[in-house]
């Protein structure tokens, strides 16, 4: 049976460069995994006052990562860091404190950029927050994606040979990992709710 993984894309824009980055690793994506978008456009901006009585879209949003057996997350680089918007929905995925929905959830962080150091800056980033939040992370291969459009068609096709054998590589080393990781997680583990 496949492990349902969650992807987020760090971009709001339907036209996001990293989101057919996605559409490409769902392509070449083991049999093993099953990705589905876990959508961040619909949540206000986090505020600790709301934390206890969130809006639909926050428990949805909780819910949907809670559900998930893993998480890969696919994002651009804003201003050398996290996106705010993709920041903001870690933030109430992460609250109210005790009920951390990203806790030992296997991730992984790939990205996209038309610059040569892909999103190296935002990565590096990203593992901290995603440490702090007790997600185990795929640490290797690194995966900093510079996107060229003759490269990638607009439903996920890689036309350049190198680039889809790095992306399937990346993948298979993802599930090889989100498998380590969940035989380790299983319930019972510290930190488990009651």
């Amino acid at each position: 049976m496949a492990h349902r993984i969650g992807y987020i894309v760090g971009s709001l824009s339907q036209d996001s460069i990293n989101r057919i980055l996605a559409k490409a690793l769902i392509r070449v994506a083991p049999p093993s995994l099953e990705l589905t978008e876990i959508s961040i456009r619909d949540l206000p901006l986090y505020n600790r006052d709301d934390e206890m009585d969130p809006v639909a879209a926050v428990t949805d949003f909780k819910q949907a990562i809670e559900k998930s057996e893993g998480l890969l997350i696919v994002s651009p680089e804003y201003n050398r860091s996290i996106p705010g918007p993709l920041k903001n929905a870690i933030d109430w995925a992460s609250r109210p404190w005790g009920h951390n929905s990203f806790a030992r959830k296997p991730s992984g962080i790939i990205g996209a950029s038309t610059g040569a150091i892909g999103t190296a800056v935002m990565q590096s980033s990203m593992r901290s927050v995603l440490s702090f939040l007790n997600a185990p992370q795929l640490n290797a291969p690194e995966a900093y994606i510079t996107f060229k459009p003759e490269v990638f068609d607009d439903d996920g096709g890689v036309s350049d040979a190198g680039t889809e054998q790095f992306l399937t590589h990346y993948m298979g080393e993802y599930a090889a990992f989100v498998e380590r990781v969940l035989s380790l997680t299983a319930p019972g583990h510290v930190g488990d709710r009651e």
